[in-house]
């Protein structure tokens, strides 16, 4: 099971923080779901939402605040305690940090039109100077976007963000042709999964942050899951790994397990 740390580490550390991040690949997590609004000067910067109110001490829209101010801005407000301050990031600043990331799934917002225009410029091109065509995929709730991000480069991988059965969510991301179907784990089924992978869509579902859910979302063929503790749980799946392969073998002559033909017959 492939595990994204949801926004950074954000049952860990202050979320869509640089020290969340760093936190989350110091223990070895290499993919990571992370959200997306523009700074007052047109920069993609790491916030969940429009406003900076939930996660920091300040008031206002992200619009209203240059990169330089968000990043001198306190986010430990309303989420994971963390002893040190922390700002609100840019995309490139995250990007910077770290050269082996395996995949980052880029969740932009919805916002009005003329925003979403800018970042959608932006975003393309920082995907095409940094070739991230395979490291990274937009998603969005928003299929507008998404079909603005496909028009710009068809390489680009994009994935829907759903969180509601109705309308059918996957026909949607069927017709933008996307690459990810990032459902909430809530309203997924064996039959979503299913007709995803005949899409070859790889399913990716948020925010699991019980075992016992991780475990049936596996066993429906889920790709990957998105949590707010992504060390403990990628610490549960590499120690059922190495449990696995230290399970002593059932026989010396028949080390497969397996009975010969003569004994069934």
């Amino acid at each position: 099971m492939i595990v994204y740390g949801h926004r950074g580490a954000k049952g860990e550390a202050p979320e869509n923080t640089l020290p969340g991040f760093i936190h989350a690949y110091r223990h070895g997590i290499r993919h990571f779901e992370l959200d997306l609004v523009l700074s007052k000067e047109g920069v993609p910067v790491l916030v969940h939402d429009l406003t900076v109110d939930r996660t920091t001490s300040s008031k206002g829209g992200v619009r209203k605040f240059t990169t330089e101010e968000l990043a001198d801005m306190d986010a430990r407000r309303n989420t994971s305690s963390w002893p040190t301050k922390t700002g609100i990031p840019t995309l490139e600043s995250l990007l910077d940090l770290f050269s082996d990331l395996e995949h980052l799934q880029l969740e932009v917002k919805k916002d009005n039109r003329q925003r979403l225009n800018i970042l959608c410029n932006r975003l393309t091109e920082i995907i095409q100077r940094r070739h991230l065509y395979r490291q990274a995929a937009v998603t969005s709730a928003d299929p507008w976007f998404l079909k603005e991000i496909r028009r710009r480069d068809r390489n680009i991988r994009i994935g829907l963000v759903a969180e509601r059965r109705f309308p059918n969510p996957l026909n949607t991301a069927i017709r933008l042709g996307c690459e990810y179907f990032c459902v909430n784990w809530k309203i997924v089924s064996p039959e979503m999964v299913e007709t995803a992978h005949r899409r070859n869509m790889h399913v990716s579902t948020w925010t699991v942050n019980r075992i016992h859910d991780m475990l049936q979302l596996e066993a429906m063929g889920v790709d990957s899951i998105i949590t707010d503790y992504p060390t403990s749980s990628r610490m549960f799946f590499d120690n059922r790994a190495r449990a696995l392969l230290n399970l002593p073998m059932q026989g010396r002559e028949n080390p497969s397990g397996l009975e010969p033909d003569s004994a069934r017959a």
